[in-house]
């Protein structure tokens, strides 16, 4: 379903950003908006909080120009989707979703970009249809169960607190616009990226990523996250790209060096002056490196 949501971004961003809108229905009424550009063989990319497709703006310009067709969600609450308060904000509802979108899509195979919460998304999807998997590149992010997580996130987790600090004061995706990057954005790339992310109702999935970030066993998305890793060895055989920012406050090396552990055979290609945004950081070199690796 084409949409012109897009046309709501202001100017200069829309210049970063001159796609078309697409919407699937996902659940009861919601919206989920996603680019499809170009044609040729499917690359499936998924942004983690709080960014949305923007972020992938510029790997997309690339694999167009270069003959590939390019899938890009928002993930529900995030970008140019619907903000519902009342969604199931879980691990395993957002894998649902993005099954849901290539399967409307007809897509058969796909390789997959992944960055963030995307890793345990994408991965999630891959592991229930490695078949459908023919290459994979991960961008600082895990897909796999951890206590590791930054003392500045972990204090924002804490019920009515950490959703008035993110929600409220804008305390989550406002700082990683300027720490996840070690080379600052432009004015015009950081009103990008928190465009959809202005007012308390805006930014309801950016609470609940954290809150559903899953520590305890007892936690609604433990078993899931379990599953999605236990999956990973059916990917093991599969073309896997490492592409790292060594400087990430958050998935930093404790985390690259676990990703080199499961996949041993991957192709690791580190970088280790630039931070969690790394294609933001890295730009045409990293580009270059994703490209070079998806077009062998």
């Amino acid at each position: 379903m084409y949409n012109s949501r897009a046309t709501e971004l202001p100017t200069d961003v829309r210049i970063e950003y001159p796609f078309a809108s697409n919407l699937l229905e996902v659940r009861d009424g919601v919206q989920m908006h996603y680019l499809d550009e170009g044609t040729g063989p499917v690359v499936v990319m998924l942004h983690g909080n709080p960014t949305w497709s923007f972020y992938y703006r510029n790997l997309v310009h690339t694999l167009v120009a270069k003959g590939y067709r390019c899938i890009v969600p928002d993930h529900v609450g995030c970008g140019l989707s619907d903000k519902p308060e009342d969604y199931d904000y879980t691990l395993d509802q957002r894998i649902q979703d993005v099954e849901l979108l290539v399967d409307r899509l007809g897509v058969q195979r796909f390789s997959l970009v992944v960055h963030d919460w995307g890793g345990a998304i994408g991965c999630g999807l891959a592991g229930r249809r490695p078949d459908a998997v023919e290459k994979i590149v991960i961008l600082n992010t895990a897909a796999f169960v951890s206590k590791r997580i930054p003392l500045r996130i972990a204090s924002i987790k804490i019920p009515f607190i950490g959703e008035a600090v993110i929600r409220g004061l804008n305390g989550f995706a406002g700082p990683a616009a300027i720490m996840s990057v070690k080379s600052p954005l432009t004015e015009t790339v950081k009103s990008g990226m928190l465009w959809p992310y202005r007012s308390w109702a805006d930014r309801v999935a950016v609470w609940n990523f954290v809150k559903d970030i899953p520590l305890r066993k007892g936690h609604r998305s433990y078993a899931t996250l379990v599953e999605v890793e236990s999956n990973l060895a059916k990917l093991a055989d599969k073309p896997i790209q490492i592409v790292w920012g060594g400087k990430d406050f958050c998935f930093n090396m404790h985390f690259y060096k676990r990703w080199s552990e499961i996949f041993p055979k991957a192709e690791q290609q580190l970088f280790p002056k630039h931070g969690h945004y790394i294609l933001e950081d890295g730009g045409e070199s990293v580009m270059t490196t994703i490209v070079d690796f998806l077009s062998r």
